[in-house]
């Protein structure tokens, strides 16, 4: 077992994933940061039915540093639910403006700024 501890990188549903496992595990203390990328608000009326799954929400603050990276535009999310699961995690938001769901379709190709958010 490694004595570095991790940094975990998370987009989309994997950041609700990060909040569920760090709600419950035992091991949080082996992960440094966490870098959360677009975070889909999964409380939506309109969300498809197979994230029903998925909720409730992991609301408790993290036990170590994050950074949650929004979109203005996101279709997943609205910049005041992203701010307000942002602040209920105790992550530091940074907003990259219109960039939709920040992946593939965003033309941020290899994302050299998004490589510069990942806590050290």
């Amino acid at each position: 077992m490694s004595a570095t501890p991790a940094v975990l990188v998370a987009h989309s549903l994997g950041c609700h994933l990060v909040a569920a496992w760090a709600a419950h595990s035992r091991h949080t203390a082996r992960v440094r940061a966490a870098l959360l990328v677009a975070p889909p608000d999964i409380e939506r009326d309109d969300r498809p039915p197979n994230l029903h799954g998925w909720r409730p929400i992991q609301r408790q603050r993290l036990p170590f540093a994050a950074v949650a990276v929004t979109s203005d535009d996101d279709p997943f999310s609205t910049p005041e639910r992203s701010a307000l699961l942002t602040r209920e995690w105790g992550a530091c938001q940074v907003g990259v403006g219109a960039a939709g769901h920040i992946n593939g379709e965003s033309g941020l190709g290899d994302w050299p700024a998004g490589h510069a958010l990942v806590p050290a």
